[in-house]
């Protein structure tokens, strides 16, 4: 380096540029319409923000396909405003967390690190095993994880009551009652039909 750096030797690495200031007459080169054409949606204001999927106006494709069943609404369950979560434990974190006879709570889940916070409801899975008598309260239980800490001699506890087994969507098919069929009647009471007489023969003085 032949010179020496001072303040008067500065320079930057990269020369500055102005921007071209578009829309200051017509002799700046961009002035008239800016560079956006005439008319036109482009050419106005606000025109460069516009959501994904717009058509221009027209029906977007999102709209104008087929929807599968399901809650796909906004304010549907458990999509809309009352949507539930539950954050889910399986037992080997408690397994490699907890010691034997501890108590295992959202709080003390919090402090190993296992739950991000107490708003949160929490279900316990049963992935993995538990050998350690431990006594857990939270909001859920699969079934696989709730026999598994039962055998291991542990205890649970429903922060929210234990859910009611749910009914049946389909009717129990009733059966329908069966009529017995009548004894034959037995000879005495049968009664004899009497025999078709026969009709009377017309005699020679009546067709006289």
């Amino acid at each position: 380096m032949t010179d020496e750096l001072n303040l008067h030797s500065l320079s930057p690495a990269q020369p500055r540029k102005d921007r071209k200031r578009v829309g200051r007459g017509l002799g700046s080169g961009k002035g008239r319409y800016s560079g956006r054409g005439i008319k036109g949606q482009k050419s106005r204001a606000g025109s460069h923000k516009l959501p994904a999927g717009f058509e221009g106006g027209q029906m977007p494709i999102d709209m104008r396909l087929p929807k599968l069943r399901g809650s796909t609404s906004a304010d549907a369950m458990p999509i809309g405003p009352f949507r539930t979560y539950s954050q889910p434990i399986n037992l080997r974190d408690l397994e490699a967390r907890f010691d034997a006879g501890a108590e295992v709570s959202p709080e003390s889940l919090v402090e190993k690190g296992l739950l991000k916070n107490t708003r949160v409801d929490v279900k316990i899975l049963g992935s993995g095993e538990v050998t350690k008598k431990l006594s857990i309260s939270a909001h859920g239980f699969s079934k696989s994880a709730r026999e598994k800490i039962e055998a291991a001699g542990g205890s649970i506890s429903w922060l929210r009551g234990e859910p009611e087994p749910r009914k049946p969507k389909r009717r129990a098919r009733t059966e329908i009652p069966q009529v017995e069929p009548e004894p034959p009647e037995t000879e005495e009471e049968q009664v004899e039909s009497p025999e078709p007489s026969e009709p009377e023969q017309p005699s020679a003085e009546d067709e006289a």
